[in-house]
């Protein structure tokens, strides 16, 4: 059972965004930008071109919501997206509030947050839903 598994049976505790029968989407704790998100689908996939058409398409419609509210919280250029997919085989998509193409950077150094600052950038992100 892969940590996003964990996270979505509730052993893990996260900082929740948005979440369907079907997928969840979470901060990433090790964020690159305030807002980093992770899209994710409940069913435990490695790879995230070995999911059904019609769930990896769900994915991304839902994907499409949380960047929007991500957008709207954290005013910026776009939103990037990007699947990685070789630190967790769990099929996810990062979801990076990004002014320039460098901000997608992963080898940039990650944010370290507080507990209170997680939770702050969660609600803003929610009340954008």
């Amino acid at each position: 059972m892969t940590i996003f598994s964990r996270i979505v049976a509730g052993e893990i505790p996260c900082y929740k965004i948005a979440e369907d029968e079907h997928y969840l989407a979470f901060l990433d704790i090790s964020p690159l930008q305030k807002g980093h998100t992770l899209c994710i689908p409940k069913r435990e996939v490695d790879y995230i071109f070995d999911l059904p058409d019609e769930e990896l398409a769900g994915l991304q419609v839902f994907a499409k919501k949380v960047a929007i509210a991500i957008k709207k919280a954290f005013p910026c250029a776009k939103v990037g997206q990007c699947v990685l997919g070789l630190e967790v085989p769990h099929a996810h998509i990062h979801l990076v509030p990004m002014q320039t193409e460098a901000d997608m950077r992963f080898t940039n150094q990650h944010l370290s947050l507080t507990p209170e600052e997680f939770q702050e950038i969660a609600e803003r992100i929610k009340r954008e839903l």
